[in-house]
């Protein structure tokens, strides 16, 4: 599964990525648009609902896999959510729970029901604290490579804007310091064998039972939407193994990517590898960076 995750803060940046997701035919059981602003969702509820089925009198038409409610989180307050799977995103048991979005947009009583996989998402923590920040989102999620592809291009040029020169392929190597394995990652984190070769390793290092782990992003300076995806599945499949994972030396343009996406919140981040390697015993060398 592709995960590409757009941060907006304009209402008119994230209905612009909408529409042309909507037009590049992403399909709308692929996207959730979540944000914490009544008036901003009843906007994307009804270019949603536009392009699934219109609107007659004022109530949507919507197809039974499109699901719109608010949602009640502890420590962030009401949410509304668009899309099939908001709430698992959320780690809300249940796509149904809380009311629906005002007039703009409808409950189908026959909308597919989430599978208990869904029921609780790994990056729950991430989405929730990006909405506390006052961010909104959209999240892509599709098996198929060319949609993955396209809504990356999307979201980079409306949400992360991650613009400027392309830089090469993503390389990885690995390095083990102590009971730490640093991995020392170089070039382009995107869509396709980037993210996918991250992923690979990040997976081969908690299978041999690693739960200490440093992502050195000196060499990174371009992270795209399935990039910011990927760092956070990382993140999640460490600490669901009980470990951690820590990122040091990023650049300037890669630490403000992370601080408009909020992942600074998330993430224990270190100004160097000695720093972060440290941290793990306790003693970092130096204040982690926020």
């Amino acid at each position: 599964m592709e995960t590409a995750i757009g941060v907006f803060s304009s209402r008119d940046h994230a209905e612009t990525a909408m529409k042309e997701l909507r037009q590049r035919a992403v399909p709308e059981e692929s996207i959730v648009f979540l944000t914490r602003s009544e008036s901003e969702a009843k906007t994307i509820a009804k270019q949603f609902g536009a392009y699934v089925g219109g609107f007659v009198g004022g109530t949507a038409g919507m197809t039974t896999g499109v699901v719109a409610a608010s949602l009640l989180l502890p420590g962030v307050g009401p949410v509304f959510a668009l899309g099939f799977g908001a709430a698992a995103l959320l780690g809300v048991a249940g796509a149904g729970a809380g009311a629906t979005v005002g007039a703009a947009a409808s409950h189908d009583a026959e909308a597919p029901k989430p599978t208990p996989d869904e029921k609780c998402s790994e990056d729950a923590g991430f989405f929730r604290e990006v909405l506390k920040e006052g961010r909104s989102l959209i999240v892509v999620r599709t098996e198929s490579q060319e949609i993955a592809t396209s809504a990356c291009a999307i979201l980079d040029s409306s949400g992360l804007c991650m613009r400027g020169k392309t830089p090469e392929k993503m390389e990885v190597s690995t390095r083990q310091m102590g009971d730490v394995v640093v991995l020392e990652v170089s070039g382009r984190i995107t869509v396709g064998e980037g993210n996918i070769m991250l992923r690979e390793m990040v997976r081969d290092v908690a299978n041999k039972g690693s739960t200490k782990i440093v992502l050195n992003l000196s060499e990174v300076n371009y992270v795209d939407s399935s990039g910011v995806g990927e760092l956070v599945k990382s993140l999640t499949t460490i600490r669901s193994r009980g470990g951690e994972l820590k990122l040091a030396n990023l650049n300037k343009r890669v630490h403000d990517l992370l601080q408009m996406t909020r992942l600074s919140k998330v993430f224990d981040i270190q100004k160097d590898e000695a720093s972060a390697v440290a941290s793990f015993r306790g003693h970092s060398s130096s204040e982690a960076i926020a």
